[in-house]
This record gives structure tokens, C-alpha cells and sequence, in this order.
């Protein structure tokens, strides 16, 4: 195959930079929606007794497009392995099988839903620069911010197994406390402020205790929040773009580079 098309191919499979790359991933996301729709729709008994074999159609054709697609994005990549084996290899490889499936073992259409984790490409048609560098700093900031966040849910997890055990001593059976676990289960859906009412105190201090749990509830909120976003503001300045490397298959370059990070290959401009 001429290097010049399977480069050309691969601007446009995998880069939303150029007016062509930005075009083919509209369309495809056009088509995963529409896939995801006529799924749903074909799960109305009245609407498949009526329209079922147009809905079968077009899963039809969009699979042929989805098999078309994942066919051309191997060929356009000098290591194919390193596609197939990513995360969005992977996904655009369980979004094309399920109507093979289905043909081997019917009643397995509905897999077709995994076709909605090919939205996740939204970012990368809609990146102006700011969305697809900023979905990129905020995955960072969660990496980066993921000890500390790690040490304050252990840190929450201790806080509701001591208040729940205090609430067992404090309220007992007949409030509905039967044990510690139960307990700790009560503590955990009062501290995130979801409070299904199943179990209630009634004792004045078990009450004063529930309180002070709802309080701390919305602090807790808020302390991951305020790790991620400081990480995050450390993130904002790197600015990064579309453009995927077509020997290793890295992305997430920064927007001033010519050659990839991970294997030092000049980059399509």
C-alpha cells in the first residue's frame, strides 16, 4: 500500500486537527448515535414488531462502516499491535463484534450498547485546543492526586467505622443498630449525604451525633475537590493537541511538538 495514502489515511482516522480528520469523526459519531438509538428502540416491543427489520438494517450498515473503520485504522499505523491492544482499540474492536455475535448466539444484540463508549471521541472533535487539553490535564491532575486521595478515603473510611461503632453503642437494636456493620453501613449513608431513612436515631445524643456526621459530610466533599483542582491548576499551561504518532500510537502531544515523546518520530503537521 503507497505510504503516501496510508499517511493521508491516518490524518484523517486519527487526528481531528485537519478539516478531513474533524469531518470523518463527526460522522462517526453520528453514526455510533444513531447505532445507540436503534438499539434502544428495538428494545420497544411495539416499535420492533413495526420497524424491526429497518432497525436490523441499519445496525447492518453501521457495522460494516465500524468493521470498514477498524480495518483502516490498522493498516494506517506502521505498528498495528499498538492500537489494537489501547484502550480505544479495544473499545472500537467490542463496538464492531456484537451483531457477529448475535448471529452465533442470538439475544446478544444489546452488547451493541458498548457502542456509547465510543463517545469518549467527542473530546477529540470538539478539542479547540482548551477541551482535549483540558480533559488531558484533568486526567493528569486525578494521577498525580491520587496518593493523597488515597490517603483521605482510608482516612473517611476509619472516621465511619468509629462513629458507626459508636452509634451501636449509643442507639442499639431497637433504633435499628443491630450490629457494627450495620452501623457503619448507616454512617457511610449519612456521611455522603444520601440518607435513605431506613434507620434513624431516636436518642437525644445519637441524634446530636447523626448531625455532626451530615456536617462533616459536606467537608468531605470537599477536600478531594480542592487536591484535584490544585493539580489541576498546575496542569493548565500545558496545552496539548489531536496529533497521534503513527509509529507507537502516542497521543496527547503538546501543541508546539514535531516529534513524539514516547518514540521520537516526526509528527504530521
Amino acid at each position: 500500500m503507497p505510504r503516501d495514502f496510508r499517511q493521508k489515511l491516518h490524518e484523517i482516522i486519527y487526528e481531528a486537527d485537519t478539516p478531513e480528520g474533524k469531518l470523518f469523526d463527526v460522522v462517526l459519531l453520528i453514526l455510533i448515535v444513531i447505532s445507540i438509538v436503534a438499539v434502544m428502540l428495538e428494545s420497544v416491543a411495539g416499535i420492533k414488531i413495526v420497524y424491526g427489520k429497518e432497525l436490523n438494517i441499519i445496525e447492518w450498515v453501521i457495522t460494516a462502516f465500524f468493521t470498514i473503520e477498524y480495518i483502516a485504522r490498522i493498516i494506517s499505523v506502521k505498528k498495528p499491535a499498538s492500537y489494537i491492544l489501547s484502550f480505544y482499540g479495544i473499545i472500537d474492536f467490542l463496538a464492531m463484534i456484537p451483531k457477529y455475535i448475535d448471529i452465533l448466539f442470538p439475544g446478544l444484540g444489546f452488547l451493541i450498547s458498548i457502542r456509547a463508549l465510543r463517545l469518549l471521541r467527542v473530546f477529540r472533535i470538539l478539542k479547540l485546543g482548551r477541551f482535549v487539553g483540558a480533559s488531558n490535564q484533568l486526567v493528569t491532575a486525578l494521577k498525580k492526586s491520587k496518593v493523597k486521595i488515597a490517603v483521605f478515603l482510608f482516612g473517611v473510611v476509619i472516621i465511619c467505622i468509629i462513629m458507626g461503632t459508636l452509634m451501636y453503642i449509643i442507639e442499639g437494636p431497637k433504633s435499628g443498630f443491630k450490629n457494627i456493620p450495620i452501623s457503619i453501613y448507616w454512617t457511610i449513608v449519612t456521611l455522603t449525604t444520601v440518607g435513605f431513612g431506613d434507620i434513624t436515631p431516636i436518642t437525644p445524643l445519637g441524634q446530636f451525633l447523626s448531625a455532626v456526621i451530615m456536617i462533616m459530610g459536606y467537608g468531605i466533599i470537599a477536600v478531594p475537590t480542592g487536591l484535584v483542582t490544585a493539580q489541576f491548576m498546575q496542569e493548565s499551561k500545558i496545552q496539548q493537541n489531536t496529533q497521534v504518532c503513527r509509529v507507537c500510537n502516542a497521543d496527547h502531544h503538546r501543541d508546539d511538538a514535531r516529534y513524539c515523546y514516547n518514540c521520537g518520530s516526526h509528527l504530521n503537521k
